[in-house]
């Protein structure tokens, strides 16, 4: 089953806080409820972390704090920043616009962008492993060379991306989707060095 990997991914930021049989009964426990809503396994998975994203109230930013160390642009727009080579890992940009921004070589590495919007931005080369994208504007983005293992993409656009050299090894992403990106997919991940066409399955 592929959702207990991630699953356990999600929960390698209580590694200090929690011994391993506690964390893999978590993880058994949240596969075992998987009828439930993907949004609510989220939730829990993140152990608090979508809390932090209430910016009316400050809810949950210290308990945000107790998992990852990280900077939050929900809601902002970002559109043409430059974020090139950047550690953004385990960011915020929800809810975010980066039109044209450039995130090339940058780590995204368990970054939320859920419900963003970022086409024509440059994620060439980029490391978006097991972040979230949900419901993301990715269209017409430049993913060349970049590494989306495990990465959640349901309900996101892809139109008109460069795929080139990507690894979507593991990523969640609609059928449709799918059979866009194989359309234009080739090459091989420069850092993985798996195939993209083999990573999405084509």
């Amino acid at each position: 089953m592929r959702l207990l990997p991630w699953v356990l991914r999600r929960l390698s930021p209580l590694r200090r806080l929690f011994p391993l049989d506690q964390r893999l009964a978590a993880g058994r426990l949240l596969v075992a409820v998987s009828a439930v809503p993907l949004a609510v396994i989220l939730l829990v998975g993140w152990a608090g972390g979508a809390l932090a994203l209430d910016t009316r109230t400050g809810v949950g930013l210290q308990d945000r704090a107790l998992f990852q160390d990280s900077v939050d642009y929900t809601l902002t727009n970002q559109s043409n920043k430059d974020f090139h080579g950047q550690n953004l890992a385990n960011a915020s940009f929800a809810g975010a616009v980066g039109r044209g921004a450039d995130f090339s070589g940058a780590n995204l590495h368990g970054a939320i962008l859920t419900q963003g919007a970022f086409a024509e931005a440059d994620f060439s080369g980029a490391d978006l492993s097991d972040a979230l994208l949900d419901r993301v504007d990715m269209s017409g983005t430049d993913l060349s060379n970049a590494v989306l293992v495990g990465v959640i993409a349901t309900g996101s656009s892809f139109y008109g991306a460069k795929v080139v050299n990507a690894d979507f090894s593991d990523a969640l992403i609609d059928r449709a989707d799918l059979r866009q990106l194989c359309q234009t997919a080739s090459g091989t991940n420069p850092s993985t060095g798996v195939s993209t066409r083999a990573s999405l399955g084509c």
